[in-house]
């Protein structure tokens, strides 16, 4: 990928390498922190080089009565404005310069106090625009936006404070092919979603493949969001409990469920804290009172924390069974971790998946299983 904004875009810290440099950058980092764990080679996911973002914000400059996007500067201090951005996806490039065009060809009624505008995109070219303002939102501006609406062929919104205008949707539908299967997700706005699709393919195919090893018993997941591990996932389990703190991303995930047809799933709203209260029976709560926790038999947990990393109490629940598979977005977290679980397991298979080409943030993941 190219860039004309390399070297003044804070978005982008790795311009100056090929994109196999950074990969290879990216893989000497893990392997080096996970190296008193695990000694094989690292098995590494790539991504696109270009058009790989699903979900963009940018801000928006206004400079007498024209609008720009601007992003932050390479050196944190303001911002520049901009005039591409080659790593969003097609559905997003395609309109969000058409989006800018016709607000600076509008009235004010579009322009007056917008700040910024979110994009959220599938593969099957949905694209939600959610434009944010400094003050209140009237009819005016849902007729105009109306009209902007249906010229793009998308689905927009409007947000300001204590205010959400809502036009036709709040969400997006996205359909990925993953290890055969064709899985729908339903993506809300203020929800957490993978930001690359190809990669997140990638992601889910592999945990699949440390599924498939086991083969048997119930599966736990802490930090499930939308399930995008979930639904996958289910169909090489029995039973399955999946737990999550935010109750929009419990809605989608259970509105998930019906789309997929899986009925092997039971979500509860909990803190990886609270879940691990409620396995232990230190603590009850009203939330689970519909779900039997004892007839789980747990052969596999899944985790994908905050960069933050696990809680200790997660880490000794976690590890008294038999197999995990943990998801990071911080691999000096993850190893920090697995300082602990590699007390109770061995780490059988490793993994790093370039989410975010072009940056230094890395996502991995590990297998473990119990030592015998």
């Amino acid at each position: 990928m190219t860039c004309k904004h390399f070297g003044s875009c804070g978005s982008c810290g790795l311009y100056e390498l090929s994109y196999a440099e950074q990969l290879k950058r990216k893989e000497e980092r893990v392997s080096g922190l996970l190296a008193p764990f695990y000694q094989e080679a690292l098995e590494v996911f790539d991504s696109p080089g270009s058009h790989y973002r699903a979900r963009a914000e940018f801000r928006i400059w206004h400079e007498g009565d024209k609008c720009d996007y601007a992003m932050g500067n390479i050196e944190k201090k303001g911002a520049i404005n901009i005039k591409e951005c080659p790593k969003v996806i097609e559905p997003i490039e395609k309109r969000m310069w058409k989006l800018l065009e016709k607000i600076n060809a509008s009235t004010e009624v579009l322009k007056q106090r917008l700040f910024a505008v979110e994009f959220l995109a599938t593969t099957t070219d949905e694209c939600l625009i959610t434009m944010l303002y400094h003050r209140k939102l009237d009819e005016a501006w849902s007729e105009e936006a109306k009209v902007l609406e249906a010229s793009l062929n998308c689905k927009i919104m409007g947000r300001s404070r204590k205010q959400k205008v809502i036009l036709s949707d709040e969400f997006v539908t996205e359909k990925l092919d993953i290890d055969g299967k064709t899985f729908t997700y339903v993506q809300y706005e203020s929800g957490f979603t993978q930001p690359n699709p190809t990669v997140n393919v990638k992601m889910i195919e592999w945990a699949i493949e440390q599924a498939k090893k086991v083969g048997h018993g119930d599966f736990l997941e802490s930090y499930c969001g939308l399930g995008n591990f979930t639904l996958p996932l289910s169909h090489y389990f029995d039973k399955v409990l999946a737990t999550e703190i935010s109750k929009r991303s419990i809605h989608a995930a259970l509105e998930n469920c019906q789309l997929n047809g899986i009925e092997n799933i039971t979500f509860a709203r909990l803190a990886s804290e609270e879940m691990t209260e409620a396995l232990k029976g230190t603590r009850e709560f009203n939330r689970l009172k519909d779900i039997d926790l004892g007839s789980y038999d747990f052969s596999t947990v899944l985790v994908d924390p905050p960069r933050a990393g696990l809680d200790e109490g997660t880490i000794e629940l976690i590890s008294d069974i038999e197999n995990i598979i943990y998801i990071s977005c911080n691999p000096e977290t993850l190893a920090r971790d697995l300082e602990t679980l590699t007390d109770t397991h061995n780490v059988v298979e490793a993994a790093m998946y370039d989410q975010f080409p072009h940056t230094e943030h890395v996502e991995s993941g590990v297998f473990l299983q119990k030592k015998s």
